[in-house]
């Protein structure tokens, strides 16, 4: 069985959007299997937004995430979930993601080859993004560039890897039976830890 992280990224802390249907349905499926699944919400955490490099790099981490950060640490494998806002993830989670993937922990502080600096080598992960538009014209029209970023340049870069995606197209719109039905898709999903 598997350690997994949710890290619920929708940053509306009242809850009730497809993102946390979709995480709690992951979860779900996950602990009825037998894995450990956690949920970090970082809507509801509080912490300051970094400012310049000096902070990424010697600054503190807030107390805040500290614990979010252990869990990233203890996972076997991460799901992170967002909604697809002006072209890419919601300000407050990239800001989450600066704040934990710090160096000395998600990256070596004095690496030979920056470009294997990762420090969170063995673990997988799943980005599931939700989005108005149709998923396939997201993937092909615009490449889908805010996951491939954040694929390539944040978690294979500090050694996340596979990395795997579930695209959610017309969450504005979905009927009460469509969302059902993802909810079932992400039960499954959770159910084999991947």
């Amino acid at each position: 069985m598997s350690r997994i992280l949710l890290i619920q990224g929708h940053p509306d802390p009242a809850g009730g959007h497809l993102c946390h249907a979709l995480a709690e349905a992951y979860q779900a499926g996950a602990q009825a299997a037998g894995h450990t699944a956690q949920l970090v919400t970082p809507a509801l955490l509080e912490f300051p937004w970094l400012a310049n490099s000096r902070e990424w790099e010697e600054g503190a981490l807030p107390p805040a995430l500290a614990p979010a950060q252990q869990a990233i640490g203890q996972a076997q494998h991460i799901v992170i979930l967002y909604p697809l806002w002006l072209g890419d993830m919601p300000a407050r989670l990239k800001a989450f993601l600066e704040q934990v993937a710090r160096p000395g922990f998600a990256l070596a502080r004095q690496a030979k080859n920056p470009l294997h600096a990762g420090l969170l080598a063995g673990r997988s992960a799943r980005v599931v993004v939700t989005m108005g538009m149709p998923a396939l014209f997201y993937r092909w029209y615009y490449g889908a560039h805010s996951l491939k970023s954040l694929e390539r340049n944040i978690l294979n870069f500090v050694g996340i890897a596979p990395v795997r995606s579930t695209l959610v197209g017309g969450a504005g719109q979905m009927a009460a039976a469509e969302v059902a039905a993802w909810r079932q898709r992400m039960q499954v999903l959770g159910a084999k830890g991947i």
